[in-house]
C-alpha cells in the first residue's frame, strides 16, 4: 500500500471506547491536520466485506461537518501484529485506542494494550474516557527513572511541545540506589541539556519516595490538572514483565482515566550501523 504519511490510526473494536479514541483523535488531527483512519482487525478474508461495511455505517454516526476526513479500513490479522504493520504501512503520525484497563486474569497475564503497543514505531494514545473541553496535551507527566531508554522522549516531546504548546512535568523517582541515582541524574542532565536547546518548556519535580512510584504519578497528575501522561516502554518486554506487570500498564489503566503516550525505545546498536532490527 502506498504509504499516507499524513494520517492518525485509530483501533475499533465497535466499543464505546474505540469512539473514546476516535474523539481523541479528532483533536489531534484538527492540530496536524491530518485525516484518519479507524482499523478494525478481521479473523478471516471472508470476514472483511461485511465488517467493512459495518465500521463505515456506525463511523458515519459519528462524524460531523467539521471533522476531518475519517475513512474505515478492514485487515485481516491479530491486533498485536497488525495494528503495528498496518501503522507502518500507511505512514501514521499516531495511533490511539481505546482501553478497559487491566481487569480479571489481565493483573496477571498482562495488558492487551501493552501487547498491542510493543509492536509499534509511532506515538501510542491509549485511552479510557472521552476527551475533555480543553485543547489537549497542554500538561504532560513525565515519570523519569534511571532506565536509560527516558533519554529517547526528546525528540517526540519536542514536537508535542511544538505542535501542542505542552508543557512537560517531569516527576523524578527517588531511589536509595547509588547506581539508580547516578542514572537518574544523567537523564535529568541529558533531558534538561536538550529541552532548553529545543525551547521545551518544562518542570521538574522529585517523588518523595514513600509510597508506589506509579501511585505517585498519578497523584502529582492529579494535582496539576494534568492532560496526558508519556512514557518510554521497557525495552524487550516479556513474559515476566507482564506477569509482575510493568509500571506502564498500571499508567495506561490509571485511575483518573488520563489519556497515557506511549512511545517504544529504539533496539540496542551493536558497533557500526547493525542492530537488533536488521538495519
Amino acid at each position: 500500500m502506498e504509504e499516507e504519511k499524513n494520517v492518525i490510526l485509530v483501533t475499533w473494536d465497535f466499543t464505546e471506547k474505540s469512539v473514546f479514541a476516535l474523539e481523541h483523535a479528532k483533536q489531534a488531527s484538527k492540530v496536524l491536520r491530518t485525516k484518519i483512519i479507524a482499523l478494525h482487525i478481521a479473523k478471516k478474508e471472508s470476514d472483511v466485506p461485511v465488517l467493512l461495511k459495518k465500521l463505515q455505517n456506525e463511523l458515519s454516526r459519528y462524524i460531523s461537518g467539521s471533522d476531518p476526513q475519517i475513512e474505515a479500513m478492514v485487515r485481516v490479522g491479530n491486533i498485536f501484529d497488525t495494528i503495528g504493520e498496518t501503522a507502518e504501512d500507511i505512514g501514521a503520525r499516531m495511533i490511539f485506542m481505546g482501553t478497559h484497563g487491566i481487569k480479571g486474569s489481565q493483573k496477571f497475564f498482562g495488558s492487551f494494550a501493552l501487547k498491542v503497543i510493543a509492536h509499534t514505531k509511532v506515538p501510542f494514545v491509549v485511552v479510557q474516557a472521552p476527551p475533555g473541553p480543553n485543547p489537549p496535551y497542554k500538561r504532560i507527566v513525565f515519570p523519569l527513572n534511571y532506565r536509560k531508554e527516558n533519554k529517547e522522549c526528546v525528540n517526540w516531546m519536542t514536537l508535542f511541545s511544538r505542535y501542542f504548546g505542552s508543557k512537560i512535568h517531569i516527576i523524578v523517582a527517588k531511589h536509595t540506589d547509588s547506581d539508580f541515582k547516578k542514572n537518574v541524574e544523567s537523564n535529568l542532565l541529558f533531558l534538561a541539556k536538550n529541552f532548553k536547546s529545543k525551547s521545551v518548556d518544562y518542570v521538574i519535580e522529585e517523588s518523595a519516595g514513600e509510597t508506589d512510584f506509579v501511585k505517585e504519578v498519578v497523584d502529582y497528575a492529579e494535582k496539576i490538572q494534568a492532560d496526558s501522561v508519556f512514557v518510554v516502554t521497557t525495552r524487550d518486554i516479556g513474559f515476566t514483565d507482564y506477569l509482575m506487570g510493568a509500571h506502564e500498564q498500571f499508567l495506561i489503566a490509571n485511575r483518573e482515566g488520563l489519556p497515557v503516550i506511549c512511545v517504544n525505545p529504539k533496539p540496542p546498536k551493536f558497533g557500526g550501523s547493525f542492530s537488533t532490527s536488521g538495519g
